[in-house]
Parts: structure tokens; C-alpha cells; sequence
């Protein structure tokens, strides 16, 4: 069992430590001064982590295989929202939608993170991946269960320690002079990442 976590743990890191969507999105948020939201913000990247896990383990690569044009409608709804996303960053720094007299709402910032994360259906994929090599054929539920908590433990623990140290004074500091670049450098990748989806969805959708 101690075995088994061990790889499950391993290979999440390596994504984990990738940067991304959910990588940029929390450090934004913690270097402009939002460290609250930024952590809110994770612990919503974190239920979607431990979302796909499950639903990796009771089968949801099964049913994207038998309906694909169901994964495909979700990348394309993934896409597009990352572009939103980008577009928000890129004219106001932030989306306009979780603003409240300057602040962050606890349950927005929670809203953002589980929505830029639950638009990308290749994190089951990934799960449904990791599971199949990793998790014995005959699987007792403990083992399951400790899988799926390990993942969310893994996500939530890294996304706390990205917005502590993109939280610090010096970081901060050097945002405040940059903010308007580094909103649009924000925006451009994120914007990249959702076209980059929808370019490989509609590539797919056209050799189906």
C-alpha cells in the first residue's frame, strides 16, 4: 500500500511542479496583494483534484472513450473560459466578478480556482493514467480512499506554499511596479493555454 501511495504521490508532484493555469492563477492572486483569496482560491484547485481522482477510479475514462463528443464539449468549454479568464486579466488585472469593495469574496475566489481547474478534463485523464499503472488490479476501498486523499493533501498543500511565497513583501513589492506587464504576460499565457485547447480540440474533432 505504502508502495503504491508512494507512486501516486511522486507522479502528482512532477505535474504539480509544472506550471499552468492553476500555477498562474494563484500566484497572481498572492502577489497583488489577495493572499486570503489566493489560498481560497487553491483549496477550490484542490476539491477538483480530488474530483478527478475519484472520478477517474469509477470510470470516467470509460465513458469519455465511449462518448468522446461529451470530453470534447467540455475541452471546448475549458478553452473558452481560460480565454475569458485571459481577457479579464489582460483589460483589469483581475476578473471584474470577484470584486467586492476591493476584496475578494471568500466563495468567489473558491468559484475561481474550482472553475479554472474543472475545465480541463485531461486532469481525469491524467488520474485515469496514473491509477491504472499504479493501483493493483484488485483494489481494497482503504487504498482507494487514502489514493484520493493523498491527491487532494498533495494539490492543496502545494497551492498554500505557491500563495505564501508569491504572498511576500518583496514579491509584492516588485508586482506593484509591474503590475500592468505582468497582468498582460499572465494574460497571454493563460490566453495561450485555453487557444492551445481549443486548437487540439477542434484538430481532434476534425480527424473523428
Amino acid at each position: 500500500m505504502l508502495t503504491t501511495l508512494l507512486t501516486v504521490a511522486l507522479l502528482h508532484w512532477l505535474v504539480l511542479i509544472t506550471p499552468g493555469a492553476n500555477t498562474l492563477l494563484i500566484s497572481q492572486l498572492a502577489a497583488s496583494g489577495h493572499r486570503s483569496s489566493a489560498c481560497y482560491a487553491s483549496v477550490g484547485i484542490s476539491v477538483v483534484a480530488a474530483t478527478w481522482a475519484l472520478l477517474a477510479i469509477v470510470g470516467v475514462n470509460s465513458l469519455f472513450a465511449l462518448h468522446p463528443r461529451l470530453r470534447l464539449a467540455v475541452q471546448i468549454a475549458g478553452g473558452i473560459y481560460l480565454c475569458y479568464i485571459a481577457y479579464r486579466l489582460w483589460h483589469a488585472g483581475l476578473p471584474a466578478a470577484m470584486q467586492q469593495s476591493g476584496r475578494f469574496a471568500p466563495w468567489k475566489a473558491f468559484r475561481l480556482g474550482f472553475f479554472t481547474n474543472i475545465m480541463n478534463p485531461k486532469s481525469a485523464l491524467f488520474f485515469g493514467s496514473v491509477f491504472a499503472a499504479a493501483l493493483p488490479a484488485e483494489t481494497e476501498p482503504v487504498l482507494l480512499i487514502a489514493a484520493v486523499t493523498l491527491v487532494f493533501v498533495n494539490a492543496l498543500a502545494w497551492h498554500i506554499a505557491l500563495a505564501l511565497a508569491f504572498s511576500h513583501r518583496v514579491v509584492q513589492a516588485g508586482y506593484a511596479r509591474q503590475r500592468r506587464l505582468l497582468n498582460r504576460v499572465c494574460a497571454g499565457i493563460v490566453g495561450a493555454y485555453g487557444l492551445r485547447l481549443l486548437i487540439a480540440t477542434a484538430n481532434e474533432s476534425g480527424t473523428r
